[in-house]
């Protein structure tokens, strides 16, 4: 991950540069004053050339905008997502994108933002076909691109992916399998950082949810075999050619919009297992709800979940359509403030964009990192901060090209309809307690 000294001192020139002049979305920069938290205001609907409309094979469509920042890479707006039997799109989402890659080294030497310190957006690299199997590549107007004559780039992949099974049922009577094969969107980037590459990865599925990933492959920085036993690996022959140790300390910044609404609630679940009582035949387990009213930091613990629920829609059930945060391996770097919790629900701020090293569009004054912006403040309008690590202990095999690894996690659809949305027409009357004899 860490870049040469020529890579790093370019690095630090184009940081200052943006500081200084552009904000966030490639526009003059606001004064350095933090401004009030206010409420988001709604997006004009996107061009042809910046939309993303794609029905599945299995009767779903997503529809989204895109655009490019010019720190964060491709931020999708506007997500809506229509099942089979539904007759109006379902909003989801305001706007999801990266909000960070921290990356500290293990030998303490050096560590890096790589959205707001070392030009992810800048790196976005071309694609061939070969790279986007089945889709279409996208050309992506690149904010202070490296060679301004040529700012456009083919790089934002749209295609389709069979992801296996949807679901498999067999009837009760054993005369009726009832199978589907799940179809997904799914939509990337690669940018290059130093000597990784970035494969940023946002998979729509036919059946409402949402996964977000981060692959990293590339290379393993050649100026990097400097670490010591415990602080890196030897990949070289013998006990030799140490590469240093690091983390890939990833954040989303996520802003539900559901059915169109920015005033969602937030809800934490905790279940509880207890010893069986008296003449019971196995132990008890009670789940608990609470209510997050107020700005939190939170961190995954054993049957604990968090969903975001609408304010204004409700299924065919009548049951409040939410979705779901369904956490991915991770491992959590302990080094900072910023890092030590796994989500943050904070108030809408437009100035607090990026989960540390800050720009915002509102100058420094904005607030340097996600931390400092649970501060007590009633949730209005939440927007949600997740935060996946992975710890790079390099291995032979990492070279040469480095295989992709990967960390994210998913949003799952909770009651957003009444049923599974890709349940066959043969069991469409079964809602709620099962029959026999399917």
């Amino acid at each position: 991950m860490r870049v040469n000294r020529i890579g790093r001192a370019r690095g630090r020139a184009l940081t200052g540069l943006l500081a200084a002049g552009l904000a966030f979305g490639g526009t003059a920069a606001a004064p350095a004053v933090a401004l009030p938290r206010a409420a988001a205001q709604p997006a004009a609907e996107c061009s042809a050339a910046y939309r993303i409309e794609q029905r599945l094979s299995t009767g779903t469509t997503w529809r989204m905008c895109w655009r490019y920042d010019t720190h964060a890479g491709l931020v999708l707006e506007r997500v809506s997502y229509q099942p089979p039997g539904e007759t109006r799109p379902i909003k989801v989402l305001n706007s999801a994108r990266l909000a960070q890659i921290d990356v500290p080294y293990d030998d303490g030497s050096v560590e890096y933002s790589d959205l707001t310190g070392a030009g992810f957006a800048q790196g976005l690299s071309a694609m061939t076909p070969a790279e986007c199997p089945g889709g279409t590549i996208k050309a992506v107007k690149v904010p202070n691109a490296p060679d301004p004559r040529h700012p456009n780039v083919n790089g934002l992949c749209t295609t389709t992916r069979s992801r296996g099974h949807a679901y498999r049922m067999q009837s009760d009577t054993g005369n009726k399998v009832y199978q589907a094969q799940g179809k997904d969107l799914l939509i990337y980037t690669v940018n290059k950082v130093g000597w990784y590459e970035y494969i940023t990865e946002w998979r729509f599925q036919d059946d409402g949810t949402v996964n977000m990933s981060i692959g990293a492959t590339g290379s393993l920085s050649p100026f990097d075999y400097d670490a010591g036993d415990g602080r890196g690996w030897p990949i070289g022959k013998g006990a030799r050619g140490y590469a240093t140790s690091h983390s890939h300390n990833v954040f989303w910044r996520l802003d539900f919009g559901l059915d169109g609404s920015s005033g969602n609630r937030v809800e934490q679940y905790d279940s509880r297992v207890s010893p069986p009582a008296r003449g019971a035949q196995a132990p008890s387990n009670k789940t608990t709800r609470t209510e997050i009213t107020k700005e939190l930091a939170g961190d995954a613990q054993n049957m604990r979940w968090w969903r975001v629920v609408s304010d204004t829609g409700k299924n065919k059930d009548g049951h409040a359509r939410s979705y779901e945060l369904v956490p991915g391996a991770s491992s959590k770097y302990l080094g900072h403030d910023f890092t030590r919790h796994d989500v943050y629900f904070t108030e809408y701020n437009r100035c607090e964009q990026f989960a540390s090293d800050n720009l915002g569009g509102c100058g420094r004054g904005a607030g340097k990192s996600v931390d400092t912006w649970v501060n007590g403040q009633t949730l209005t309008h939440p927007v949600v901060w997740v935060n996946v690590g992975f710890h790079h202990i390099a291995r032979d095999e990492d070279q040469q090209p480095m295989p992709v690894h990967w960390q994210g996690f998913s949003i799952a659809p909770r009651d957003v309809t009444a049923m599974n949305p890709l349940t066959p027409p043969a069991l469409a009357g079964q809602n709620g307690r099962a029959r026999s004899g399917s």
